[in-house]
């Protein structure tokens, strides 16, 4: 709750995501997801880390609004799924997604306003001056200021993924979810990527949002809380200096590593005398 000028308590904004004992299952019966709870408010920065397998892309499908819960209750931005339009819900949603096919004759500013009609390509006439000065804010934002013009195929690719986190955030999504955004770039790419998620501190300080990463260095220091998945369960979640320990993440990954902390950032690597039959 907080306190408004006239002196009336403001009500509390709602969390984006809920979800409530949540099971996902395929078809022969094989579980992805079990009896995940997990709410993730409003202006917090979470971190969704756990192998390969573990069930990180059907839990980010859950909370954009992509799948159902096989069992179990999942409410994102309010709207409870099954309950809720989908395709309306999405367009409250931010998503990078490397996957996202950029065609390579579009500029920067174009491919960032396919985000405001969630499009591939853009659509003539549907973009008010707005739009267009809303594209170049976000670029400016995610430190490709400048770059408007410039073709997509002249960027590098760690150029290419702060766009597409640029065009993610010009339609003012209330949840950013970001599935390993920082995957095959070098150290000044990924750097300069991991500045452009830490400015959304003081630009979107009320988004919420959810990074998806198999490596503790690739979180921004911005990180508020994370969340460790394996086989489908969860093994930690909270504040990111409680879930992420030597401890959580030696049983997260099934290998003995020390985890340390140094300006907000993350490090793990395998701790002394660890070995392959080393016991965890």
């Amino acid at each position: 709750m907080s306190m408004r000028q006239d002196g009336e308590t403001a009500p509390a904004k709602a969390a984006a995501i809920v979800m409530d004992r949540v099971r996902v299952w395929t078809p022969e019966g094989v579980d992805i997801l079990r009896d995940v709870s997990w709410t993730v408010g409003a202006g917090e920065r979470w971190a969704l880390l756990g192998p390969n397998g573990a069930g990180k892309s059907t839990l980010l499908s859950l909370a954009g609004a992509v799948r159902h819960p096989s069992d179990g209750a999942v409410t994102v931005l309010g709207g409870r799924l099954g309950r809720v339009d989908m395709p309306d819900l999405r367009r409250r949603i931010g998503v990078v997604d490397p996957r996202l096919p950029l065609l390579n004759w579009l500029s920067a500013e174009e491919v960032v306003l396919t985000g405001v009609t969630a499009t591939i390509r853009p659509l003539p006439g549907r973009y008010g001056a707005n739009d267009f000065n809303r594209a170049r804010e976000m670029l400016s934002l995610v430190g490709c200021a400048g770059m408007s013009a410039r073709r997509i195929a002249d960027c590098s690719q760690g150029e290419r993924q702060r766009v597409r986190i640029a065009r993610a955030l010009v339609a003012e999504p209330d949840l950013l979810l970001l599935d390993e955004p920082a995957t095959g770039l070098d150290l000044t790419a990924r750097e300069a990527l991991l500045a452009a998620l830490g400015a959304l501190d003081g630009a979107r300080p009320s988004l919420a949002s959810v990074l998806v990463t198999h490596h503790l260095e690739e979180l921004p220091a911005s990180t508020t809380h994370a969340m460790l998945l394996r086989d489908g369960g969860v093994v930690a979640a909270g504040p990111v200096a409680e879930a992420l320990s030597s401890a959580t993440i030696s049983a997260c990954f099934g290998l003995k590593v020390r985890v340390e902390a140094a300006g907000g950032r993350w490090f793990a690597r395998a701790a002394a005398g660890w070995s392959a039959s080393t016991p965890i």
